[in-house]
């Protein structure tokens, strides 16, 4: 990547196109843009021409905006100026190229995607004070003929939809396919166990997790040789530490005699100060984590892409594992600048995200010629681009112990990113000393995604039991409905209050703010439920039509505190529903 442009010159003029009101302008020397139109938007084509960085920028009125959504944009969802954001590199282990900026009501202004998945592409975005335009900028090195393709979606939609509609168009057609085990609700050793992991102390908490509806049960950190003391010095071996698992093969046999799927985590580009490895592959890992106690390999080199395959690839063969949680794969991104380049190394591969590609590519058809297409493959955040559909099955959101609010966020970011994937929240854990409201709204947070638990399940209280058997249970049967269905998510900057998934007959309302209200339509449908994930005891439906229903109302642990039949009138309904408690409307006639 040649040098970024200068600020200033970002709102230069150059050759355009319009595209139901957004302008696509081409800022350096090359062909003009070139636009395919479709029924609610376009496609512009900007093709390579001289050597050196392609600019492009991507402007419209600012109109009513109120925000701007992006993959990475974690808490920061307000309109920022051009001269605040700086260049954001993206790439096939880092997000994604696509985004919306949307108005009040949450339906999208300019909403873009480009078909740039695995070469890294520099981002910027931001309000242009002196315009009063809002501006995205693309930077991008096309060789000579090489065509980025950008999609606009027509303006109108929902954001959620408008975003969907691009990650669809973005994904690739070969995705990896999920299998069962990867839809249901999971298992984590990390918040429970941390390192402290044993054979023993998995194989009693698998019992109970496959008892509370468990379907796959994922070892973290801590069972590989070196694992131990917090840090990474021991990684890059990737044996099972003998006193902690005497016999792993054998331990992963029972672990199956539980129903459960089994998985391990795996960091494979970390090279451990104190491992084995470390002695043959220091070279290849100039890039130090000195407070991890490790350095990342560089993917560009063929040894490396060769060890993580093979690394990954024997411990599924060897041991007998479903499939591995695969961690840090973001640290290739102190890759993604000259700093370290090697261009005399044999097969070398230059670009960072096309090394990735080329190594998790070489993963996946490893492990396809000894499992078929039966194994898990887990990815988080921010690696979870469309992209990466092709090499894993599974999208985590990253870590955020404890906050239920972030664990919504993320997750449903994730779920407009890879609307077709296997969404995962983060591992869910809670104050097993507070109250079962309290530990539920962990779990409500994130009833649209398939929820991953990792409390000690033999410690909790009964009143915990009764909460988490209730909420999962009211899960797995809606779980199509709730992971697959049409989701509909209230504004991005206001964290997502109102999360709703639905189908031609049933709704699910989660409502995570007591300010709001819950629209609801119910002509035509058998059911709605809607889950009061606040601290409030009154949730207020908003009526579309009148009709005749019944109402059955429970509180966290599943116990029924009303039930009765009524007439909902047109508009706004008062329900009192406990905190993390559930209001079940059956319609019986339409009024």
């Amino acid at each position: 990547m040649t040098s970024l442009p200068d600020p200033r010159r970002l709102w230069n003029d150059g050759s355009a196109v319009e595209v139901r009101g957004t302008v696509v302008t081409r800022l350096t020397p090359g062909a003009e843009p070139v636009l395919t139109a479709e029924s609610e938007g376009g496609v512009v084509e900007l093709a390579g021409g001289m050597p050196g960085t392609t600019l492009v920028r991507l402007d419209i009125p600012l109109g009513g905006a109120v925000g701007y959504w992006h993959p990475a944009a974690g808490w920061d969802r307000h309109l920022a100026a051009d001269w605040m954001t700086g260049w954001r590199a993206v790439g096939l282990f880092d997000s994604a190229p696509l985004g919306c900026l949307y108005d009040a009501a949450g339906n999208s202004l300019l909403a873009y995607a480009t078909d740039r998945l695995v070469a890294t592409t520099h981002v910027r975005f931001g309000v242009g004070e002196r315009t009063g335009r809002f501006g995205i900028w693309l930077a991008v090195d096309l060789e000579p003929g090489e065509v980025c393709r950008i999609r606009i979606a027509g303006p109108g939609q929902p954001h959620a939809d408008a975003l969907r509609d691009l990650a669809r168009w973005q994904a690739s057609e070969t995705p990896l396919p999920v299998p069962d085990a990867g839809r249901t609700a999971t298992y984590s050793t990390w918040y429970s166990y941390h390192q402290d992991v044993s054979a023993s102390a998995i194989e009693a908490e698998a019992k109970l997790a496959a008892e509370a509806g468990c379907g796959l049960l994922i070892l973290d950190d801590g069972w590989q040789r070196g694992g131990t003391g917090g840090g990474y010095s021991g990684c890059g071996d990737w044996e099972p530490d003998s006193e902690k698992f005497p016999d792993f093969a054998a331990h992963v046999a029972e672990i199956h005699q539980t129903g459960l799927k089994y998985m391990a985590w795996i960091a494979p580009l970390l090279l451990g100060q104190n491992s084995a490895a470390s002695r043959t592959l220091a070279e290849l890992a100039p890039h130090a984590r000195p407070e991890w106690r490790c350095h990342v390999l560089d993917p560009r080199h063929a040894r490396v892409r060769e060890f993580v395959v093979e690394s990954c690839a024997r411990l599924i063969e060897e041991y007998g594992l479903d499939g591995l949680k695969m961690d840090f794969l973001d640290s290739a991104s102190a890759y993604a600048s000259e700093m370290y380049a090697d261009t005399a190394a044999e097969d070398w591969i230059p670009d960072v995200g096309t090394a990735m590609h080329t190594m998790l590519a070489a993963l996946r058809d490893r492990l396809r010629a000894v499992r078929g297409t039966d194994f898990l493959i887990e990815f988080r955040q921010p690696y979870t681009g469309p992209a990466m559909l092709e090499y894993a099955n599974l999208l985590r959101a990253s870590d955020c112990p404890a906050d239920a609010v972030a664990n919504r966020v993320k997750s449903l970011d994730l779920a407009l990113l890879a609307p077709d994937a296997a969404i995962h929240s983060d591992m869910l854990m809670w104050d097993a000393t507070g109250t079962p409201e309290q530990a539920a709204r962990q779990l409500l947070a994130v009833l649209h995604t398939i929820p991953q638990l990792s409390m000690r399940l033999g410690d909790l209280p009964a009143e915990h039991r009764a909460m988490t058997a209730f909420w999962l249970g009211f899960w797995r049967e809606r779980r199509e409905l709730l992971t697959r269905g049409r989701l509909r998510a209230s504004r991005p900057d206001e964290l997502y209050s109102l999360v709703t998934a639905s189908d031609a007959e049933r709704v699910v309302a989660v409502l995570h703010s007591a300010q709001h209200l819950v629209p609801l339509a119910l002509r035509g449908l058998r059911e709605a439920a809607v889950v009061n994930a606040t601290g409030g005891d009154r949730i207020v439906l908003d009526l579309s039509h009148q009709a005749d229903v019944r109402l059955t109302v429970s509180d966290a642990c599943g116990r029924t505190v009303r039930m009765e039949t009524t007439r909902l009138a047109l508009g706004p309904f008062s329900v009192a529903v406990p905190p993390s408690g559930l209001c079940l409307i059956t319609l019986i006639a339409e009024a």
